[in-house]
């Protein structure tokens, strides 16, 4: 069975500009990956969670942020491995200087017998809608799309 996952479009509008805020994974993967790595923070949904509670979940776990703001349900998307993510659009404004993130473990290098600690994300930014397109998986443009029809 696919995987799915659910998470937060949050948006801000700067001097009248409209902002997205993406997320870059950490660990070693993504460490020199930028166009196309960046993503709406989320995570997989739990059997005991419905798709909404995960995303307020893993919006707490990746930025160490209470959510707060009306959540707008956003068309599901299929990434390339075939998982289905899930998607909330919120309108806030946080700092993305101080983010706290939990983490996980990794052996790396690879069969190195080393056991390394990352954290889930190790940025998150705001971009405007065309520089987020270029940043995001490519799956989740739709979300982007999405959130921009809505807004007008």
């Amino acid at each position: 069975m696919a995987k799915k996952s659910a998470g937060v479009l949050m948006y801000r509008f700067n001097n009248a500009e409209l902002q997205v805020l993406l997320v870059h994974p950490g660990g070693p993967f993504f460490a020199r990956k930028d166009a196309g790595a960046w993503s709406v923070p989320k995570g997989e949904i739990a059997d005991d969670e419905t798709p909404q509670e995960t995303a307020v979940r893993e919006f707490k776990e990746e930025l160490g942020i209470d959510l707060s703001g009306e959540m707008v349900e956003l068309p599901p998307v299929i990434q390339k491995g075939g998982k289905t993510v899930f998607a909330w659009a919120v309108e806030g404004n946080i700092k993305t200087d101080n983010i706290v993130c939990n983490t996980f473990t990794l052996e790396w290098p690879l069969k190195s017998g080393n056991i390394r600690e990352y954290p889930e994300i190790d940025k998150a930014e705001w971009f405007p809608v065309g520089q987020a397109k270029e940043k995001i998986n490519p799956a989740q443009i739709a979300f982007i799309e999405e959130l921009v029809l809505m807004l007008a």
